[in-house]
């Protein structure tokens, strides 16, 4: 009867005790998982993104799908548009923008390397281009992608750049010497290539360069097809121009980060990507180049061709020699093209 008695009073003391553990784990479990979930926010990055056409151009929203894929890495990118360049450059290097998206060009501030691959005549078809984005994106280039404290995370064709001419005569450079060309005043390598033809320099900028093309300000402007449209050169080179239909050089969108500032691995993770989507950006450039129409293609003479090229080769030289082109890329490049023209006669000489 005690032994009775005792379990009887014991029970519900025990139950009690049993409840209150159960209780105690579950919030123990919570406080668990919340923490957790906390820990797993992504954390706020800026990316500043330039594409002249602004929020409503291709570039801005091919980077908003770029924003959704690297929530899974974590980082939840606020994106900015930019219509000026130069503007997105130097937020980012003041540290108003975490990441940025720019040409290869104004890149090299930040990158030596890549920041050589628009170079002059370096990269003459989209053979040689898609090889060395293949090569550069992988995880072997990792090294080469980081300088200082930035990194390069990404590498997107944006287009051969071409000469737009309001005269089809202007079809080689013996006809360009005294014509006035929209240079980037930025760019030491268009600098030095309109001195050489003995063209005019017209100061220019990446948003203002269409407009003085367009109302006969400049004879000449050298774009990528992409560029054909949305900034209406169409009627700069109507009715009498063309566009030239020799590559001048390879423009590319780079991806930079402040590397300190975004988590581990992230550059890699990026830079897969990218490479997964090469193809379709490549299918976007040949599209933009079909869209010239055919009339106003002007096919240059071989004589000419093969003097653009020595020139091209002699600007690289120039440039290489005062630091602002990386010659490791431009050995590289070089490498390239003779893979794919071995016979080329280049490749039996030691220039880049």
């Amino acid at each position: 009867m005690k032994f009775r008695l005792t379990t009887t009073r014991l029970l519900p003391a025990l139950i009690a005790a049993i409840s209150c553990m159960i209780f105690s784990s579950q919030i123990l479990a919570a406080d668990t998982a919340n923490n957790s979930l906390t820990s797993q926010q992504p954390v706020k990055r800026s990316l500043c993104v330039f594409d002249v056409v602004g929020a409503n151009g291709d570039i801005f929203n091919m980077m908003k799908d770029y924003r959704l894929d690297v929530l899974q890495w974590g980082v939840d990118l606020q994106l900015k548009a930019y219509t000026d360049e130069r503007v997105a450059s130097d937020d980012f290097k003041t540290g108003q923008c975490d990441s940025v998206l720019m040409t290869g060009t104004r890149a090299r501030a930040y990158n030596h390397f890549t920041g050589t691959l628009e170079a002059l005549g370096a990269i003459p078809s989209y053979q040689e281009l898609k090889l060395i984005l293949n090569t550069l994106l992988s995880p072997r280039a990792a090294k080469l992608m980081v300088q200082d404290d930035y990194e390069v995370v990404g590498i997107m064709p944006a287009g051969g750049v071409y000469l737009f001419v309001r005269d089809r005569k202007n079809d080689n450079l013996s006809t360009m010497a005294g014509k006035r060309v929209a240079t980037l005043d930025y760019d030491p390598a268009s600098l030095e290539m309109v001195r050489q033809v003995g063209a005019s320099v017209v100061s220019s900028s990446t948003t203002s360069f269409a407009g003085k093309f367009n109302n006969g300000s400049v004879d000449i402007a050298y774009a990528p097809a992409a560029a054909y449209k949305p900034l209406e050169l169409y009627h700069g080179i109507k009715p009498n121009g063309g566009v030239i239909n020799h590559v001048v050089s390879q423009l590319n969108l780079q991806m930079l980060i402040r590397k300190d500032l975004f988590p581990e691995g992230f550059g890699k993770k990026s830079r897969a990507h990218t490479l997964k989507q090469l193809d379709m950006a490549f299918e976007i450039i040949l599209k933009a180049d079909q869209e010239i129409e055919e009339e106003y293609w002007i096919t240059p003479p071989l004589s000419s061709v093969h003097k653009s090229e020595l020139l091209f080769r002699k600007v690289r030289t120039s440039l290489k020699d005062n630091g602002t082109y990386n010659p490791k890329a431009l050995a590289f490049m070089k490498k390239v093209r003779c893979k794919v023209s071995p016979a080329a006669a280049e490749c039996s000489q030691k220039s880049d």
